[in-house]
């Protein structure tokens, strides 16, 4: 345990020491908080159109963030990797096992506390437009967040360990694309329907930003909540084991 606690210790400090870290995580997120609430203000009532309303747009970009800190983690593992640095540890009594929990435990930390800053923003944004945003609901959203941080995540950490340092970036732009379009944060597909819709159910992304929002909402119904949260925590179960096994294969490799 407390192998594991330094490595974490180490890549949560990694990752706090790039300035980047906190313009895509942090920054990025809350710019584009603001920008879809001015957009919201300048749609007229009548288009029914409520996807960037605060009560919606605040999970959704909660979600949002959450891809960037997948982006970071591919970033970190593919530097370790590139360089002598995992190599060494190889050397010392750590598992397979511990290096992934230790890759992945900072990142939900980092996650955690993002989405709190991305609530207590948009709280503030409710309160200048006059919209209602549950705080109870969103206390619930942030625990609500943690399996869909640890799909991102694994998804990272996945393609961190499998491609270099100039590819990782890319396929984590592919998800970030993805999730931010399919996913339905800055789009309504529910309203749309149709073959999108089709489209958007079958990726995970619909259904983590899904249960965020009804979590926001208190809404707990089967189809609103819990049918979308089972499939973001056996998505991210899936990617966990994946992506543990893909490490110790690789970590095998090295050793050989």
């Amino acid at each position: 345990m407390n192998k594991i606690k330094a490595f974490s210790t180490r890549n949560r400090k990694e990752i706090l020491r790039d300035p980047l870290s906190y313009i895509f995580c942090l920054a990025f997120p809350l710019v584009m908080l603001i920008i879809m609430t001015v957009v919201n203000s300048s749609i007229p009532k009548q288009a029914g159109m409520t996807v960037f309303r605060i009560d919606n747009l605040s999970a959704g970009i909660a979600v949002f963030g959450q891809t960037f800190v997948m982006l970071f983690t591919a970033l970190t593992v593919t530097k370790d990797r590139s360089g002598s640095f995992l190599v060494r540890m190889y050397a010392t009594p750590m598992k397979s096992t511990d290096f992934t929990i230790g890759y992945i435990l900072p990142m939900i930390i980092i996650s955690f506390f993002q989405s709190i800053i991305i609530y207590i923003a948009s709280f503030i944004i409710s309160i200048i437009t006059d919209v209602d945003l549950n705080i109870g609901g969103m206390l619930l959203s942030i625990i609500t967040l943690i399996p869909s941080a640890i799909m991102f995540i694994c998804f990272g950490l996945l393609f961190g360990t499998l491609f270099n340092e100039k590819s990782a970036p890319g396929l984590c732009s592919i998800i970030i694309s993805l999730s931010s379009f399919l996913g339905c944060i800055f789009f309504d597909a529910d309203a749309t329907g149709g073959a999108m819709l089709k489209i958007c159910k079958a990726l995970p992304f619909y259904y983590c930003t899904k249960s965020a929002r009804s979590c926001v909402k208190l809404d707990f119904s089967s189809s609103t909540f819990i049918i979308p949260i089972i499939i973001v925590i056996v998505c991210a179960t899936v990617l966990g084991i994946l992506s543990s096994a893909v490490f110790k294969s690789k970590m095998k490799a090295d050793l050989s």
